[in-house]
């Protein structure tokens, strides 16, 4: 019997922003312009939905103020307790991309991922933090510290990679090894220097794998930073590196597909990249 599957993504832009409010006033325009798309997500009998990077908040990383520390909460905490009463409604696991405080001082970009039930099944923590201009994420974010996990859902064996992590292929490796039918990567990209590799490395990780993913990315502007347009364009690509669903470039999207986990037996039994790897061969990679 196929294992047909339906997952959503939603790409957003921002609806408040530095200036327009108070911090909890602008997480909170930004968490409330995501219910009726996750509502929508629901109804359309979504199984599996992904929210963008730090979906409650801008992409402050082109600036290094920390007054933004203020919205990192616990994980599991208020976001994703709110989360897991949608994800019980409506039957649908929920990966929840969110600014994570671990305590004083120790703060992580995360993902969180709430199985159907409404059950926290525990998080990932972005491993490859970039600290560049426009993109100071080290100024925000500690490294990952929990490998790379794999959830088994209620409907998939889930991972998650998070934006810069899309650059590095040995995580997504890694994801493969640990059983992953379907890679999430929940990103906040702008117009321009890497625009070109959003359908290139994510769809070269899929077929390298042997997987599907789901790869989500912001629209629109975000002052005061003017680091440039988020893109949009999310998209599911499968385990032959086939792209089959694409958001639009500028607008507010709930971007829902249909497809069968089946292909990834199938993909795998024909190209055997896991049977004839080497990776006794592979010593240099871990050298430091």
């Amino acid at each position: 019997m196929p294992r047909k599957v339906k997952s959503g993504l939603i790409q957003m832009s921002l609806p408040m922003t530095e200036g327009e409010g108070t911090m909890k006033e602008i997480m909170q325009s930004m968490i409330a312009k995501h219910i009726p798309y996750i509502e929508e997500a629901g109804k359309q009998g979504v199984q599996i939905l992904c929210l963008q990077e730090i979906f409650s908040t801008p992409y402050f990383c082109p600036g290094q103020d920390s007054k933004w520390y203020e919205t990192a909460e616990s994980v599991p905490g208020p976001t994703t307790d709110l989360m897991a009463t949608y994800a019980k409604k409506y039957n649908m696991v929920i990966i929840v991309p969110i600014y994570e405080k671990e305590q004083a001082g120790v703060l992580y970009n995360t993902a969180a991922v709430i199985d159907a039930d409404g059950t926290y099944l525990g998080k990932y923590r972005k491993n490859h933090i970039p600290h560049t201009n426009g993109f100071w994420e080290k100024f925000f974010f500690k490294p990952g510290n929990l490998g790379y996990p794999v959830f088994q859902t209620k409907y998939a064996k889930i991972g998650v990679y998070i934006c810069y992590d899309r650059h590095f292929p040995d995580g997504a490796r890694v994801l493969g090894l640990n059983g992953a039918e379907i890679v999430y990567n929940p990103s906040a990209t702008v117009a321009g220097l890497s625009e070109y590799l959003w359908k290139l490395e994510q769809p070269a990780h899929a077929a390298a794998n042997g997987y599907f993913m789901g790869c989500i990315n912001r629209v629109g502007e975000e002052k005061p930073w003017d680091l440039g347009k988020f893109y949009g364009q999310s998209y599911f690509v499968d385990p032959r590196g086939q792209i089959f669903a694409e958001a639009s470039r500028d607008d507010d999207e709930l971007l829902v597909a249909e497809f069968d986990l089946d292909l990834i037996d199938e993909v795998r039994s024909t190209w055997q990249f896991y049977r004839d790897r080497r990776p006794e061969t592979y010593g240099k990679i871990t050298e430091l």
